[in-house]
Parts: structure tokens; sequence; C-alpha cells
């Protein structure tokens, strides 16, 4: 099916934790950003304060239910009242908080349910975004040169507090070495230097091998999460640590919290 398929077409292909393919998922993604959805309301009704969604509970995650056309609306049996909201503007609502949205529930073998990080990626964009769950893991590269060059670099920008690295895999598309930048600040001129810096050393990285930063004060950020619990730091200008110790050709495999990280453990 092409990104173009509706998205009650593209329901039809997948199921809860077991999609034949995840380009017909990124397809399903690709819909419902251009696409409305009727959110029903537990409590109040649309554009009234104590307009409220309804909410479910799966694997520990929460979801606001919805479906997605007025026929879907009449086969759900919901007698309150909803709202028609974009999927893009829903997506953006609903993702800082965490919560994903459930599509027609109501249908044979229960519906469909989008995490609340794929919700982010509607918002923000599906090409800026890297696709998930991903499979993030310590990286094992031999890039002395840039390791060197970064940390030379970082010395040289106090905005910046402290370095980690990670080696993600995404759900789509190839993996690459992710930079996680600390800095003591969010200010304008924090994040430029920052983006400078990274500029500079970029210089010595392989050709082919893809990098990326990723800021470390994004609390809604799979890779920012995975590298704040999981990672130590190999530049730490507080505590003066400079070096950084690699060795190897290839990414190494990590523990099952590498695993699909900021996802629900079934997804």
């Amino acid at each position: 099916m092409s990104a173009g398929g509706s998205v009650e077409q593209l329901l039809r292909q997948v199921s809860p934790g077991q999609y034949d393919t995840y380009e017909t998922y990124e397809s399903l993604l690709r819909a419902l950003a251009g696409s409305e959805l009727w959110m029903l309301l537990w409590h109040g009704r649309a554009g009234s304060p104590d307009a409220q969604y309804g909410n479910m509970e799966v694997g520990g995650y929460g979801y606001a239910p919805c479906v997605t056309s007025h026929q879907e609306l009449a086969a759900s049996g919901w007698t309150r009242a909803h709202e028609v909201v974009g999927g893009r503007d829903i997506a953006a609502a609903l993702f800082p908080e965490r919560w994903g949205i459930w599509l027609n529930p109501h249908s044979p073998g229960g519906g469909v349910g989008v995490p609340w990080l794929d919700l982010r990626r509607i918002a923000l964009g599906l090409e800026r975004l890297p696709a998930g769950p991903l499979r993030i893991t310590e990286p094992a590269l031999d890039i002395p040169q840039f390791y060197a060059l970064l940390t030379r670099n970082a010395h040289h920008t106090p905005a910046v507090r402290s370095l980690r690295h990670a080696w993600v895999q995404p759900a789509l598309g190839v993996p690459y070495l992710a930079i996680g930048l600390e800095l003591y600040d969010g200010g304008q001129r924090s994040v430029e230097s920052a983006h400078q810096m990274m500029q500079r050393s970029i210089t010595a990285v392989p050709e082919g091998l893809p990098v990326s930063s990723v800021a470390m004060a994004d609390g809604h950020d799979p890779v920012a999460m995975w590298l704040r619990r999981q990672a130590r730091p190999f530049f730490d200008r507080d505590t003066q640590v400079g070096a950084v110790q690699v060795q190897g050709q290839v990414p190494r495999q990590s523990a099952a919290p590498g695993l699909g990280y900021g996802y629900p453990p079934t997804y």
C-alpha cells in the first residue's frame, strides 16, 4: 500500500503489535497526519472548557480512543459527545503528555494503538525523526580521530557541559551514530555554538558514516532518554573527563532495555 492510502484501508493491514511490514505502519502514520479523527469525549462537549477525552491503558501506556469516520462512529455505538480534530493537531496536543491514540477500539481485533512517540513524529515531521521502535546500543566504532577532534572542540565550546554517544538502528532507514549534547542552557547562542562545534568536528567522520546530534534536554526524544539512563559521558566539563575508549569495528548488541526504547514492550 502506498503512502497515499486512506487510514481505514491501512488499518485493515495492521494489528496491534503485529505489523507484517513496518512500511505499512509508516504509511498509516502519514495518512493520519493528513486526516481527521473523531475523538471520543468522556466529559463535556467539543469546545467546552470541561471537555475531556476518553482514556484507556494498554500495556502500562495511556491512549485516547478515537474513530476514523462518521461510519465508524455510528458502528462504535458511542452515545456521548465527540470532537473532530486533524491528525497532526491531536498528535501535537497529546504527545507532550505521553498519551497515544487508539484507533477504532470497537472494531474486530480491538483496533490499533499509536504510541505517543509516533504521535511526536507526526507532530514534528515524519522525515525529521527516526522511525521507531528504535534499537539503541553502545557504539563500538574505531573512529578515534573523530572523538579526539570532537572532545577538543567541546573543550573550546563553553556552552557544552557533556557529550554522550549511542548507536541507533531505526525501524526504517540506515543506522547512525548519535551524539548527545548536554548544554548549560538552551539559549539560541548556546545552541548555535554547539551546532558549529558539531560542524567543525564532522570533518573527521569516515565517509559513509551517518552522524546525528540530539539535545539531552529533550525529555521526549527516545535517544536522549536512553542516553540519560544508559550512557556515561565521554566528555564531561564538570569532572574534566575528556577521553573516550572505543574498540572494535561494529556496534555491540546491548541488553534488552535498548530494544525499542521508549515504546511499549509488545509494540
